[in-house]
C-alpha cells in the first residue's frame, strides 16, 4: 500500500522506529533509516528492509543540528528523491525529579525531542507539502498526555508535539497533506528494560489490556496514518496505549 512512497523515520534503527521502518519497508515504501550513532543497527535494519524485498538508506544525522539534518536531506533526495511521508520518532530522556533537574538535563532532551523535531521537519516541510498525499506523523507518549514521575523535561516535549501536530495540519490542509500524532503507551523496548521490575509491575497494572505494547503495535498503527487510508484524518492524536486513561 506503500509503493513508490519513500518514507523516512527519524531514530528508525531501534525499538519503535526499527518496527516502524521495517513495517514501512514491508508495505512496499522506500525507507530512510535515521540514526545518531548506533551504525551496526542501522544497517540490520536495512538489511531487514531488503531482504522482504523493499528499498532502503541508511542516513547519520544527530537531529538536534540542523546542518546534519540539511546533509541528510541531500543524501536523501539524491537517493530517492522527495520524501512523501516524514516519522519523527527520534527521542531521549534523561530522568531525574524536577528538583535534582539540571539546565543542562533540560535542553539536552528540549534539543532532541523537540529541536530536531523541528530541524526535520522543516528541511523536508516543501516536499510533505509537495506530494500527492504527504504524510507528516509525530511520535509523543502517554507521558505526555498523563505526566510521569521524574519526566518533567519529556513529558514537555511529548505534549509539545501535540500543539505542534495541530498547527501543521492546518497550514498543510491546502495542499492535501496531513499531519498526525501517535502516541504510544509503554512499549517494550530497551528503554523500558532498565526500569526496575518492581516499577514496571506497577506501570503494567495500570494497563487495562494487561501488557505492555510491542513496537509492532505502534508500527501498524503509523502504517495506516501513513497510507492512503487515512486521507480524511489530519491533526489528531492517536493513543496506542492498552486502554490507559488521560
Amino acid at each position: 500500500m506503500l509503493e513508490g512512497k519513500t518514507c523516512l523515520v527519524t531514530g528508525g534503527s531501534r525499538g519503535i522506529g526499527r518496527g516502524i521502518a521495517e513495517e514501512l519497508g514491508r508495505c512496499g515504501a522506500n525507507v530512510v533509516v535515521n540514526y545518531r550513532s548506533s551504525a551496526a543497527e542501522a544497517e540490520a535494519t536495512a538489511a531487514t528492509i531488503v531482504d522482504a524485498g523493499g528499498d532502503a538508506l541508511t542516513a547519520q544525522a544527530d537531529i538536534s543540528e540542523y546542518d546534519q539534518v540539511e546533509s541528510m536531506c541531500e543524501s536523501v533526495h539524491e537517493r530517492f528523491g522527495a520524501v512523501d511521508v516524514l516519522v519523527n520518532n527520534a527521542g531521549i530522556t534523561v530522568d531525574k525529579k524536577f528538583e535534582n533537574m539540571t539546565r543542562e538535563d533540560w535542553d539536552r532532551v528540549i534539543d532532541v525531542n523537540l529541536g530536531g523535531t523541528f530541524n526535520c521537519t522543516h528541511c523536508f516541510f516543501d516536499d510533505i507539502r509537495s506530494a500527492a498525499e504527504g504524510r507528516l506523523i509525530n511520535i509523543s507518549s502517554v507521558v505526555g498526555q498523563q505526566g510521569n514521575y521524574g519526566q518533567a523535561n519529556y513529558a514537555t516535549t511529548k505534549s509539545g508535539l501535540f500543539g505542534f501536530t495541530r498547527t501543521l495540519a492546518l497550514e498543510l490542509a491546502s495542499e492535501g497533506s496531513t499531519a498526525n500524532c501517535v502516541a504510544p503507551g509503554f512499549v517494550d523496548t530497551g528503554m523500558l528494560e532498565i526500569v526496575p521490575d518492581r516499577v514496571r509491575e506497577k506501570i503494567r497494572r495500570r494497563i487495562p489490556l494487561d501488557r505492555f505494547a510491542t513496537p509492532e503495535d505502534v508500527a501498524g498503527i503509523v502504517r495506516f496514518v501513513a497510507s492512503d487510508d487515512s486521507s480524511y484524518m489530519t491533526g489528531q492524536i492517536l493513543a496506542v496505549n492498552g486502554g490507559m486513561e488521560w
